[in-house]
């Protein structure tokens, strides 16, 4: 072998084909570029799943194979002459191909009215160089996602998440808001184990915590059809993607809502209560327009501050889970320790009323849009109900600040050992007969006394033996605090100043009217 000449290391298929559309990007932004990128995907998976079942029925002497009914039937994407791939990449090479594209899309929203104002129509744009979408059909052509071989291996699901990710990656804090890794999400589910129910995501982004569901439901030999999922979403686009990301997999998405307000100004789903919630709303969110809310019936453990939604987001989740419902939500870590806004007092209600189940340390930089350290609460309407064990007085705490592996520079990851690690302690704490063990530095079962005795703090290391200095400061987020009440004082400064103006004024006035 020549010296100098390296040997190039067989990359994921996923990262390969991230490198060939990104060099075909341009001048184009990350943020209008994902659905240019991400709608050829589903055109590609449905695609392929309908020749699959085209050629099936071709094969029977008494099927039509341009019957959509065929397809409904066995529950499968039709999809339009016009839109299917092979046409597609027919027209490849043509200066129009991004009216093709566009057009595409609209036949096939036309015959399936639950996507009607969802696909992306971004193909014809100017700064589109019709070349480079040309480029990324071809690119695409060779990728088999919706066949049966390619759904057994998920090859779309490891496709999306990692565009997604990229994509996130590359817009920064503004797009990681429709986007919660992975490996977070996957930790939820194995820790929660939606079997079956109805799960709910009030923030939802891009839908990753109900895909991980099903898959999990799947995984276990379990019907798909036993779980439902509702959600909402504030943001339009994010929710489109979440209605893409959902409709490729044929996950039945009819109850994720959008509406511009809010889970908290206009919650879809009022009077609903659910087996299970996962959740990652906005960490430690100014903007929630509290002062609106404050006479709210959700506030049942009392009234959450309008400067940080995070004991209102709590308590939303707490709302919404039925008698027996448990929920698993990523929140800010200072939610665990925070005494700021009388949020030690609302930490202490929830405690005492026998709400949580499990609290969870997480390692840092796992997050794409924030560097302030998070945690995990997992609560529990009944911890006296017989499906698991009683445990109504107690609390596990696990730490798992030294778990996941480094990705990059700025990014963690949790491994698969280290998913079944932390689910597989919290699985043997609650289960009957389950073989528990308290690990120091690692895991803690406490009670609602120990819990008082350190006046309602949650952050594990006062139960696993960590230095208190090193578990409760968490430099970043106080980073963010400092500015909130900068923010804050530049407002009272301002107010001061405009008053003293005013003030100033009419002495000057009075002082005229007496020299006259």
């Amino acid at each position: 072998m020549a010296k100098g000449k390296k040997e190039k290391k067989n990359e994921p298929l996923e990262r390969v084909l991230w490198q060939a559309a990104d060099k075909l990007r341009k001048n184009i932004g990350a943020a209008e570029y994902k659905h240019i990128v991400l709608g050829l995907i589903f055109l590609k998976y449905i695609s392929d799943a309908f020749e699959e079942r085209y050629q099936q029925l071709a094969k029977e002497t008494h099927a039509d194979p341009e019957d959509i009914d065929e397809y409904r039937m066995v529950n499968a994407f039709y999809v339009p002459k016009e839109a299917r791939w092979d046409f597609l990449l027919s027209k490849s090479k043509q200066p129009t191909i991004g009216k093709i594209v566009d057009s595409a899309m609209d036949a096939i929203e036309a015959n399936h009215p639950q996507l009607k104002g969802i696909l992306p129509k971004v193909y014809a744009r100017p700064n589109l160089d019709h070349t480079a979408l040309g480029g990324l059909i071809d690119k695409f052509s060779n990728l088999a996602l919706g066949t049966s071989a390619g759904r057994s291996k998920d090859l779309l699901g490891q496709v999306y998440e990692y565009f997604l990710g990229q994509f996130a990656l590359a817009e920064g804090q503004k797009g990681g808001k429709f986007y919660t890794p992975g490996h977070v999400v996957r930790l939820l589910v194995e820790m929660l184990q939606p079997y079956k129910g109805q799960v709910f995501d009030p923030c939802c982004g891009s839908g990753g915590m109900f895909v991980h569901s099903e898959k999990f439901v799947l995984a276990h030999q379990g019907k798909i059809d036993d779980i439902s999922i509702f959600g909402q979403e504030s943001d339009l686009t994010t929710w489109r993607l979440a209605k893409m990301n959902l409709a490729i997999r044929g996950i039945d998405s009819s109850n994720v809502k959008w509406n511009n307000q809010g889970s908290f100004l206009k919650d879809e789903f009022r009077d609903s209560k659910f087996d299970f919630i996962i959740a990652n709303p906005p960490f430690n969110d100014s903007d929630w327009s509290g002062d609106l809310l404050q006479k709210d019936g959700r506030w049942q453990y009392g009234l959450p501050s309008t400067a940080n939604a995070n004991f209102a987001w709590l308590q939303h989740f707490i709302y919404h889970l039925n008698p027996t419902g448990t929920a698993g939500i990523v929140l800010a870590k200072g939610s665990l320790s925070s005494k700021n806004n009388n949020e030690d007092q609302l930490r202490k209600t929830i405690v005492e009323a026998k709400l949580v189940d499990c609290i969870v340390n997480l390692p840092t930089k796992l997050f794409l849009n924030t560097q302030i350290p998070a945690c995990l609460w997992f609560l529990s309407r009944s911890k006296n109900n017989g499906k698991y064990r009683k445990r109504e007085n107690e609390v596990l705490f696990i730490d798992a600040r030294n778990l996941g592996y480094l990705i990059n520079r700025k990014n963690r990851a949790l491994s698969d050992e280290d998913i079944q690690l932390i689910a597989d302690t919290y699985q043997n704490w609650r289960n009957k007969n389950a073989k528990y063990v308290d690990k120091p530095g690692f895991c803690k079962s406490a009670t609602i006394e120990d819990i008082k005795t350190f006046n309602y703090i949650l952050t594990p290391g006062r139960y696993i033996g960590l230095p208190d200095d090193e578990e409760d400061f968490n430099f970043a987020e106080r980073v963010e605090v400092l500015k909130e009440e900068i923010k804050q004082q530049i407002k009272d400064e301002a107010k001061l100043s405009e008053t003293i103006q005013r003030n100033f004024e009419k002495i000057i006035i009075s002082e005229n009217v007496v020299s006259k």
